[in-house]
């Protein structure tokens, strides 16, 4: 079991040091709930010997996630990318659940095929939405 030392929370992520010296970060940008929190909400944490919940907005990271390899997807880099385009957002359009999108973007889960290419159409098609805004002076 890991066990922390030390938590602590930058502008862009959440730190822990381990009691044998390792540290390891999770990054806003990675959840969105914690993307889009206040910093007063993200200060707002619990911590037990297995993680860390934020009972404001509904987000948990276990300890041993912060030290699993990461792979970053092609979904991860468009919304790093493009931290304008708020992935709750685009997972309303979709029809599906805040969590599941983020583990989509995180890595956590892969999308079937069919299920990534509406991904794909669904910001193509806010990009577009985009595109034919009308200004009127």
């Amino acid at each position: 079991m890991i066990t922390i030392e030390k938590i602590w929370l930058t502008a862009d992520a959440v730190w822990i040091r381990t009691t044998d010296g390792r540290e390891a970060c999770e990054y806003f940008a990675d959840y969105p709930r914690l993307r889009f929190a206040t910093p007063e909400q993200r200060a707002n944490y619990k911590a037990d010997a297995f993680g860390i919940n934020w009972p404001g907005i509904d987000e948990d990271l276990s300890f041993e996630g912060f030290f699993r390899q990461k792979k970053r997807t092609d979904l991860y880099r468009i919304f790093a990318a493009h931290p304008e385009l708020n992935a709750s957002g685009v997972a309303r359009r979709l029809g599906i659940s805040q969590s599941l999108f983020a583990q989509y973007i995180s890595g956590i889960k892969t999308p079937s095929k069919e299920r990534l290419s509406e991904i794909y159409a669904m910001i193509r098609t806010i990009g577009q939405e985009l595109l034919n805004i009308q200004i009127v002076a």
